[in-house]
């Protein structure tokens, strides 16, 4: 009983957080999605039931949707992890000052302001004489609006980036220096120590790094919205969450539906909670949580 309650004095705040910012606005969202809440019926809302779930899978726009977003989380976190692999290995290379300071200037974009960090964006993909690409190049087009898939995807991968490149330089660093020396006297080059030995030991932070990613990919959409706004043209990268919002927020026809986007919110809750089960079945969770068979002082 004691045990107990010292788990539940440790666990506790943080079971509270959980259920005060996660659970209980997942079960607002699942009611909210039930009804057919909106600005015109504000004052007296009424429970549809799956209603607005059967209006989306009728929307002949969502297959296009899907595929933005499937296209967006895929290509963003394949630049996030690589990218933030490319760079601890790279960082762990020079000497610690200069690793630092490099990590340092990465994680820039991360701490900037969205609006300004778009704004950035926009002023380096401008038309001539305005545009740094433009003036660069010689061609004078507004790149955003040419490549916005590029455009989007770039710009969430050097935010995402930097959380892959400080958690693997950290593994990295948590390495024993031991490997490293027994590796060399096998003879083992540069390339052959990082795949046999670096890379086997980040298994766990790459299982993190690429859980957290894809499941905040697949709920964000503020860069896309600042950047494109779900074009060029029509639907070009609307993303579900950024449909979601535009659905619940700024719909074209002035109706902000709430219920509808509520649904389509609920809707990633699922897919986040199985694309997570299938991660930890794919990296074998439970093996990488067992208690070492043999520990070596």
């Amino acid at each position: 009983m004691r045990g107990f309650g010292v788990r539940l004095l440790f666990l506790g705040p943080a079971g509270v957080l959980a259920l005060l910012f996660f659970l209980l606005p997942v079960a607002l969202t699942l009611l909210l999605s039930l009804t057919d809440l909106s600005t015109v019926t504000f004052s007296r809302p009424r429970f549809v039931g799956l209603a607005n779930y059967l209006e989306l899978f009728r929307d002949p726009f969502l297959p296009l949707i899907l595929g933005n977003t499937l296209k967006y989380v895929a290509l963003t976190l394949a630049f996030n992890v690589l990218m933030g692999l490319f760079l601890a290995l790279s960082t762990s290379l020079l000497p610690e000052r200069l690793g630092d300071a490099f990590r340092a200037l990465w994680l820039l974009p991360r701490i900037t302001a969205p609006v300004v960090y778009v704004l950035i964006w926009q002023g380096i993909a401008a038309v001539a004489p305005y545009g740094l690409l433009s003036q660069v190049t010689g061609v004078s087009v507004n790149w955003i609006q040419q490549y916005p898939w590029a455009a989007v995807v770039l710009a969430n991968g050097f935010v995402g980036a930097s959380l892959g490149m400080l958690l693997f330089s950290a593994a990295i660093k948590a390495i024993p220096p031991e490997l490293f020396r027994a590796a060399a006297v096998d003879g083992a080059g540069l390339g052959a120590t990082v795949r046999h030995v670096v890379l086997p030991l980040l298994r766990w932070p790459v299982l993190f790094v690429t859980t957290y990613q894809t499941l905040s990919l697949l709920t964000s959409f503020e860069y896309i919205l600042l950047l494109t706004d779900g074009g060029p043209g029509f639907y070009t990268t609307e993303v579900w969450a950024l449909h979601a919002y535009h659905l619940a927020f700024s719909n074209y026809y002035g109706n902000a539906r709430f219920g509808l986007g509520a649904a389509m919110a609920a809707i990633l809750v699922l897919v986040g909670l199985l694309v997570s089960l299938l991660y930890l079945r794919l990296f074998n969770f439970r093996r990488l949580l067992e208690v070492p068979r043999i520990e070596v002082d």
